[in-house]
């Protein structure tokens, strides 16, 4: 089995983490994507986040690091997942090692999701609504998935929650 490595940024404020309508995979996801060669988990989770939501973003620890300046240390992901994914075109069945890191925005507050972000499907999605385990609606004017509405996965509500907890700590 072919394995890809890959981050996801869980992007939270203000009691929120923010999330998008995956067209190609029919369901709510954060940022994330693929690691490009030459690059780190952390960087590859902070490119991911400031490309595909246009908030620059610092991530939050999970964990201590142990008490040495060398070799140099990255803080660990607050979780890694394998990710089965089928195959799709031309692309083989294949598996995600997933990266999960947790982040807020750099600047203060909750930035607004407007413009070509919203038609985009990014939305702000409150703690309240993750733990009702509620239907989102796409935004209007998409016509190719006018009127879906779609639970959140699983494990998105539940890392969801864990990361608008954490960014709230950070303050």
């Amino acid at each position: 089995m072919q394995r890809h490595f890959t981050v996801t940024t869980f992007v939270s404020a203000d009691g929120a983490t923010l999330l998008h309508w995956h067209a190609k995979s029919r369901m709510w996801l954060p940022p994330g994507g693929h690691i490009e060669p030459n690059e780190d988990p952390l960087q590859a989770a902070l490119r991911e986040a400031l490309e595909e939501t246009g908030i620059a973003v610092t991530l939050l620890p999970t964990a201590e690091l142990f008490a040495y300046a060398s070799p140099r240390q990255l803080p660990p992901p607050a979780t890694v997942m394998v990710e089965p994914i089928p195959a799709a075109g031309d692309e083989a069945a294949h598996e995600h090692l997933d990266l999960i890191y947790f982040a807020r925005p750099l600047e203060s507050g909750r930035p607004q999701m407007d413009g070509p972000r919203a038609e985009a499907g990014w939305r702000w999605v409150s703690s309240e609504t993750l733990r009702a385990d509620q239907s989102l609606y796409l935004p209007a004017g998409r016509a190719q998935d006018d009127a879906i509405a779609a639970r959140v996965p699983g494990d998105v509500r539940v890392l969801g929650l864990a990361a608008i907890e954490r960014a709230a700590q950070s303050r």
